[in-house]
Order: C-alpha cells, then structure tokens, then sequence
C-alpha cells in the first residue's frame, strides 16, 4: 500500500523545473501533472498574467495554494494581488535583507547570488530588520486576504551567541500574521534536525520544502562550491519518514518537493519522477 504523506497530495515548487518553464510553460505543467503531482508552488510568472496561469492550472488539474515574492523588481503588492488571482492563499519570502543591505547589490536586476553575497555579513540586528520586514509583510497580506510564511534557507541558522538568526525570525515576528515554510533540506544541511523544529513551533510550521542534499558536515554556505549538494529523495539527507510523522502532530497544511540545480544525474522532470515516487512510497 503507497499513500501520499499527511494523506494530502504530493506537491511540487515550480522552481525546480523553472529552466523548462521557460522554454514551455504550458508542456511543463501537463508533465509535471502526468507525473501525478496536483498542488503546485509558484516562484516565477514566466511572464503570464494571472489569468493565463489560473486556465493553465486548471487545464492541467493543478492546484496553486502558494506563492514565492521572488522577483525583486516586483512589488509585494503586485505579487499579492496575483497570488488572489490565482487562488492562493499564501505569500511567501526569504531572507528579507533590510534597505541597507540591498545597497550593497550594486546592479539593477540583482540576480541570487548578489543577493546572497550581500545577506552573508548580516548581523543580529539587521536579523531583528528582516523580522520587522516579515511583521510588515504579515500585516499586508492579512489585508488582501492571504496568509504571510518566510521560507529559510540555512543561511538563518547562523549562531550568534545563544541563539540563531532563524530563532530570531520566530522569536521577533506576529505569531498571528507571520508562518514559516520550513525547508527541511536546508534546515538539515546547517546541522539542525526539521523533527526538532516541527515539535517546538508546530503552529507556526504550515508549510514544508521536502528536498534533498548529499551527506555532508554541516554547512551554512548558500551558494559557490562549498554550498550543499542536492540530490534527489532517498538518495541524500534527510530521512523523510520521521519529518512526515512530527508534521502529522503539528499543523502543516502542504508540503512541495524541490530539488535545487544543477541536475547532474537526469533532467528535472525524472528526478521529480524520482522525488514523487520517493513520497509516495513512504508508509
């Protein structure tokens, strides 16, 4: 007997096949529903307007109940109105670096690693700046009807004393506006176990990344070649199967496969093929 985790269906963060979004958005997305996924996380509109991804969607038998702000020549605004557009119900970003940090990027269409570079010497205090960003954006979200979740990367769990930037981000935001999307892939990178997290903050956990990276000593690089090597599930860290029973006690309402570039051992839509069976598979 095969039933998908949590007994919801299985999930995909649309970034994973974001290079063949590009060259096909519509093939892309009748592929990745003949795999059998059925909810999908939006990180990029490829250009399409909001209606065009609601009948694309639907055409597919697709389901959108999250959206990555991950344009930053994009408002939040903008995003947020889309994400309505397209049914969603959440609105999600990452590291929030305060003004002064964005400074730092000196181009005008920063790309992710410019961005990460610059967030890399960020302090308590610029931490305790993106948490009051994550307070703002809670807030605006609550005013279009959606739900705010930031979404970490192991970057947060920079130590700084006593305390992590990540624990900073819960202990400085709304528990009421501000959720998390956890990136359990991330988090066990950095050395911390996703159970752990999942047990102390179940009602601020409602969304989970499921990916995976070779074993390897913990890691707080981000991106270069002494970042983590992803992988796909069951072929890396973490084990799945203990993660999916702490979340069943918590109040995670949807969880999305991704799998981070480059795909060295398939193209990937067979590793989501791989990722898919690999959930799918789990008792």
């Amino acid at each position: 007997m095969t039933a998908n985790p949590l007994g919801k269906p299985i999930g995909l963060q649309l970034y994973t096949v974001s290079a063949e979004m590009q060259k096909d958005f519509s093939g892309t997305l009748s592929k990745v529903a003949q795999i059998g996924i059925k909810e999908v996380e939006i990180a990029s509109t490829y250009g399409k307007t909001a209606a065009e991804w609601t009948a694309a969607l639907h055409n597919n038998g697709l389901h959108c109940r999250s959206v990555h702000l991950f344009d930053l020549n994009q408002s939040p605004e903008e995003v947020m109105n889309f994400s309505r557009e397209v049914g969603a119900k959440y609105i999600v970003t990452s590291l929030n670096p305060p003004p002064e940090i964005l400074a730092k990027i000196t181009s005008a269409n920063p790309d992710w690693t410019a961005l990460v570079n610059a967030v890399a010497g960020m302090t308590l205090d610029d931490w305790k700046k993106s948490a009051a960003i994550a307070n703002q954006l809670g807030e605006q979200a609550a005013k279009h009807g959606l739900v705010y979740a930031y979404h970490n990367h192991n970057v947060e769990f920079k130590k700084f004393g006593n305390t992590t930037a990540f624990e900073t981000l819960l202990a400085s935001t709304d528990p009421a506006t501000v959720k998390f999307e956890m990136d359990c892939g991330w988090v066990s990178a950095a050395g911390y176990h996703p159970v752990m997290l999942l047990e102390k903050y179940p009602q601020r956990i409602r969304l989970l990344h499921i990916k995976a990276f070779q074993a390897a000593p913990p890691n707080l690089n981000l991106v270069g070649p002494g970042a983590p090597k992803p992988t796909e599930l069951g072929h890396g860290k973490p084990d799945y199967k203990p993660i999916f029973a702490a979340a069943a006690q918590a109040h995670v309402e949807q969880y999305y496969i991704e799998q981070e570039p480059p795909f060295l051992r398939m193209p990937a839509l067979a590793a989501v093929k791989v990722d898919y069976d690999y959930l799918h598979a789990i008792r």
